[in-house]
């Protein structure tokens, strides 16, 4: 079964943005290319236990396995070595990423305390869009009593628009609360 925002894209979205755009090929419509979660933690590289609490929760969230990376050079004020493990990430396409999108659109950012929508200004001048969350605790996935220290994660929303205003049209139309 396809994902309800893909099938809310294809219907709907494509054709609002085309009526606002003005595209002349379907092709040249912006649609979601990938999402990425990323897990830096300074801390890990002194317990090797909290990072595999970061990756069984990455997994979690994400639905599949993410890639533990590494230092690439070394930091002598950080204490840190090239080579030493600093964190985890993911990278969704396809249906898991519109499944990933709908549940942190639809149910992980409502939780989140004080939500007033997220920030329209976080785009990077070429129609991608990149947010944080300061507590893993917002997925639904995650049991409270389970984890072992609460960490954030960066989410970076990969699109094939070539401005920041088409992205933040495709974004808010499937569904991204930004604010007002």
């Amino acid at each position: 079964m396809a994902p309800r925002l893909l099938e809310k894209y294809k219907n709907e979205v494509v054709s609002q943005l085309v009526e606002k755009f003005g595209y002349k090929n379907i092709n040249e419509v912006p649609k979601l290319e990938k999402i990425t979660l990323n897990v830096g933690l300074g801390k890990a590289k002194d317990n090797p236990k909290m990072l595999d609490a970061i990756v069984k929760e990455l997994a979690l969230i994400s639905g599949q396995a993410p890639v533990v990376t590494h230092a690439r050079k070394s930091i002598a004020n950080f204490k840190l070595r090239e080579g030493m493990k600093i964190g985890a990430k993911v990278t969704l396409r396809g249906d898991k990423m519109y499944y990933f999108l709908d549940k942190f659109v639809n149910i992980s950012l409502p939780r989140v305390r004080d939500f007033r929508g997220v920030s329209d200004r976080s785009f990077d001048g070429r129609g991608n869009y990149a947010t944080g969350v300061r507590e893993q605790l917002i997925f639904p996935e995650i049991i409270y009593d389970e984890v072992e220290e609460i960490h954030g994660m960066d989410i970076v929303i990969v699109t094939t628009a070539k401005t920041d205003e088409e992205a933040k049209e495709l974004l808010g139309l499937l569904g991204m609360p930004f604010r007002k």
